[in-house]
């Protein structure tokens, strides 16, 4: 029988025994509240739009897990410098994407730092039976991404003023978007499982859905949906350290087919901001879900199938 560790609770469904985006701990039955927490500095100028996306980020863990989000307290880092009035604007653009999901802010905590930072600790409720995680993908199994790559190779190109304030819209606009809508559509099908895209890349979090397990995840470049300028800044080398410490970590584990443009791969590895949800759905109802997906969510795309195990775990072709 194996050994349970020391204060084990039969109710604890989910913890940090893996790797998934969020702990969920039974209360009923009927009921399991799923918490979550994240933060970190700016990406945008703009202290609203950062706490737009700093908030949809947070609350993305919420729906990876298969859960409706309930309420949430902010987690502020603030330096001096910052007005009292653009401390109010992120708290603002937080709130305004909470309410957006449906749910509330409850409180929060806030201390002075030397830089920005802020997020949101979640919670939220979902049925036991419903519980999505990170892992649980089956043979046959269609890959389906809900947003499009390259807020990492942006966030970069704004940082180092490659790009203009217009420019970055159509990735601040991807960042600051709930995966509320993409989670409520795919609900009703035959999910097996179900996590976000965020600091570890693509690559990373599609190797969480696949570690351990017997399957490999073979993707097609040519399918990855991509945001506007994002292949054109990779293209040019800007490529944030993040996508290297991914691409360090996880090369091991990743056959690239000898037709890959290395921006493709760059993108790949590139650590996402507030990114789309990855469905691992049966192959029956891939199409329609894709279908139902792409009807509101246009940017949606199936990127790969799993398989068999084979000498690499990931397969980019």
């Amino acid at each position: 029988m194996k050994q349970l560790p020391k204060g084990y609770d039969p109710n604890l469904l989910v913890g940090y025994d893996g790797a998934d985006d969020a702990c969920v701990y039974k209360l009923s039955e009927e009921i399991a509240v799923v918490q979550t927490v994240d933060f970190f500095p700016p990406m945008v100028d703009d202290p609203y739009l950062f706490g737009q996306v700093a908030a949809a980020n947070a609350l993305s863990d919420i729906y990876a897990m298969g859960a409706r989000p309930t309420h949430a307290m902010n987690l502020l880092c603030y330096p001096n410098c910052l007005s009292a009035e653009e401390v109010g604007q992120i708290l603002a653009g937080g709130y305004a994407k909470v309410a957006e999901a449906g749910a509330v802010i409850a409180g929060g905590h806030s201390i002075r730092d030397n830089e920005p930072k802020y997020g949101l600790c979640v919670s939220g409720v979902v049925h036991p039976d419903r519980i999505l995680r990170n892992t649980g993908a089956k043979p046959g199994d269609k890959l389906i991404l809900t947003k499009p790559l390259g807020s990492g190779v942006l966030n970069t190109a704004i940082k180092g003023e490659v790009i203009s304030q217009e420019q970055a819209a159509p990735v601040v606009k991807v960042m600051s978007t709930l995966n509320k809508e993409a989670a409520e559509i795919a609900a009703p099908f035959a999910l097996h499982a179900c996590t976000d895209v965020t600091g570890f890349g693509l690559f990373g979090h599609a190797f969480e859905m696949v570690e351990g397990s017997e399957l490999t995840l073979h993707l097609q470049h040519q399918a990855l949906p991509l945001i506007e300028g994002a292949l054109e800044m990779a293209e040019m080398g800007i490529i944030p350290a993040g996508a290297y410490a991914n691409r360090e970590y996880l090369q091991a584990h990743i056959r690239i087919g000898e037709q890959v443009p290395l921006a493709f791969t760059d993108l790949c590895f590139d650590p996402q901001t507030s990114g789309g949800l990855l469905f691992a759905v049966a192959a029956e109802e891939a199409d329609a879900l894709l279908a139902a997906l792409q009807a509101r969510i246009p940017e949606t795309a199936m990127i790969g199938c799993f398989g068999p195990r084979e000498e690499a775990e990931i397969c980019l072709d």
